[in-house]
């Protein structure tokens, strides 16, 4: 199951939500200011990152300019306090399963998404459609 973590006022969220919609893909929504995310949460997310905080900070978000702090100079312990304290530093929309994280929406990356037989299939019809 895809966990899309969001923000109310955030259209990508609103994208992304909608193209998991309109996939038939089961997800559960988590607005991260109504429901700051748990530890384990925040470290599944740090996990499955390739870049480390790079991939998930948002250092042009109003939040983090304020806050005026270097996020390679923390903890593990620190990074993880002030993302559950800041939620809104993190960039969104956020979507993880048990293997996979996207940050932000993106047409083509969030199609890692589907269901392996549904993209095989649309690889099947294209290669139809090329020859």
């Amino acid at each position: 199951m895809v966990t899309l973590y969001v923000t109310s006022s955030c259209l990508s969220c609103r994208k992304a939500k909608d193209w998991l919609i309109k996939n038939d893909i089961p997800f559960k929504e988590r607005n991260i200011y109504n429901e700051p995310l748990s530890l384990a949460e925040i470290k599944n997310i740090m996990r499955l990152t390739d870049e480390g905080t790079e991939e998930i900070i948002s250092k042009r978000s109003k939040t983090y300019q304020e806050l005026k702090i270097d996020v390679n100079q923390l903890t593990l312990k620190e990074l993880y306090e002030l993302i559950q304290k800041y939620p809104s530093i993190l960039k969104r929309p956020i979507m993880v399963d048990e293997k996979r994280l996207q940050v932000g929406y993106n047409e083509d990356e969030i199609r890692k998404f589907l269901p392996r037989k549904v993209r095989e299939y649309e690889l099947y019809e294209l290669q139809k459609m090329i020859n």
